[in-house]
């Protein structure tokens, strides 16, 4: 128990770091300060960053389905309302202090040139599940051309959080969620 106990303070101390800070500008001996062991303890338990970094993104996948799942309820209905939920949340979301965006996008992109990273498969993974939620949604609100639906509210989503990112401006939600029940009107 101590054992998993000493692992998952490890990968809390990583997420930390790097969604404040990114990746490439933490160090190992830093998640270990954070975490409180040592790095040889560190190293126990991950051989490196990398497996480090893969772990933390599938803790942080299962804590976002299970978020999905204990919350889905309120994501039904018209699908404007679903539509409008979406950008609220990320409205909500985007003001908590230290917000910086979108962590699998960012580490994604931050690693963009190494496109065999554990990194960028894990948040492709995530990407993609996250949108087939989206196409279930609108499935069950009844809208017509579901996934494809599904695949223009993610960019929508996505661009909205990273220009949130870039200007600071929260309206970007706003206008995003428009245009996104202007699409489905179409």
């Amino acid at each position: 128990m101590r054992r998993a106990h000493t692992r998952q303070s490890i990968i809390d101390a990583a997420y930390e770091l790097f969604y404040r800070k990114g990746y490439g500008r933490v160090s190992v001996d830093a998640i270990a300060d954070l975490a409180k062991v040592t790095k040889r303890t560190l190293y126990y338990h991950f051989r490196s960053k990398d497996e480090l970094l893969a772990a933390m993104l599938e803790s942080q996948h299962e804590l976002a389905r299970a978020r999905i799942r204990k919350y889905e309820r309120r994501y039904s209905g018209r699908p404007d309302d679903i539509v409008a939920l979406f950008f609220s949340e990320l409205a909500k979301w985007s003001k908590r202090p230290g917000w910086t965006g979108v962590g699998f996008t960012r580490l994604a992109m931050e690693l963009a040139d190494l496109p065999g990273h554990p990194a960028r498969s894990a948040a492709r993974r995530h990407k993609v599940e996250a949108e087939h939620w989206y196409a279930e949604l609108f499935a069950k609100a009844r809208v017509p051309m579901a996934p494809e639906r599904a695949r223009e509210m993610a960019l929508l989503l996505e661009g909205a959080a990273a220009l949130i990112l870039i200007h600071g401006d929260r309206s970007y939600a706003e206008t995003a969620a428009r245009a996104a029940m202007r699409l489905l009107r179409d």
